[in-house]
């Protein structure tokens, strides 16, 4: 019958490309897009949640129910934020999510978009790894049949997706010879939104063998299919 698959962070890069393949794939059959604004996409198979308090998500439980999956891509740079501020919105947003959907269907996969260089000891001095390190953690401990930690190195928008990073749509845009070189030097290093997108669809289908899902696991899992 297909998946039925949840998807946040679809204004941002990583999310549009994770939704624009679920879209397109055969074995979803229907998308719920959680956002605090509309996305301006119609399609058959998307659904849409206006959902704007993200520290909770009880109070729309009623409508998180029957999925199969949900692809958490929601984040926001720690540039200029003080840690209380980062951990909420990083942290405590994607619990309140996971922690809701795991009382309704302990049986689904989640998976959710970190970064490479995260800290899985929590006691980095950098505090964005940290937070990721415990968001990891925690999500692992929830008890969801699977669960995966997307840690996607230099990743390159594809199908129209436009960065939400200023200095990030300056570097695609403007330093292509920067991007063959990271490709030359350090092959596998590089992913796109599409294969970020499919690889998520396929761990959910047939699992995995790890929980940490680097650049050459997105490469492998695509490769296979």
């Amino acid at each position: 019958m297909g998946l039925k698959v949840i998807v946040t962070g679809a204004t941002g890069m990583v999310g549009k490309g994770v939704l624009l393949e679920c879209l397109d794939h055969a074995e979803v059959r229907e998308v719920l897009s959680i956002g605090r604004r509309p996305l301006g996409i119609q399609h058959p198979k998307l659904k849409e949640l206006i959902h704007k308090d993200f520290s909770e998500f009880d109070s729309v439980a009623g409508q998180l129910e029957g999925y199969d999956a949900c692809y958490a891509c929601m984040g926001v740079s720690s540039v200029g934020m003080k840690e209380e501020e980062y951990t909420q919105k990083t942290y405590r947003y994607t619990i309140a999510l996971a922690t809701t959907l795991h009382r309704l269907n302990p049986q689904m996969t989640f998976t959710y978009v970190s970064g490479q260089g995260t800290d899985s000891t929590e006691k980095g001095r950098q505090t964005w790894a940290r937070v990721k390190g415990k968001t990891e953690n925690d999500l692992l401990k929830l008890g969801f049949r699977q669960a995966f930690m997307y840690r996607p190195g230099f990743i390159v928008p594809k199908r129209g997706v436009e960065p939400s990073s200023k200095f990030y749509r300056f570097m695609i845009k403007n330093l292509g010879w920067l991007l063959r070189l990271i490709q030359k030097m350090n092959p596998g290093s590089v992913v796109s939104t599409e294969q970020i997108g499919q690889s998520m669809i396929r761990v959910s289908l047939n699992g995995y063998n790890k929980k940490i899902i680097n650049p050459a696991d997105i490469h492998k899992l695509t490769a296979a299919g």
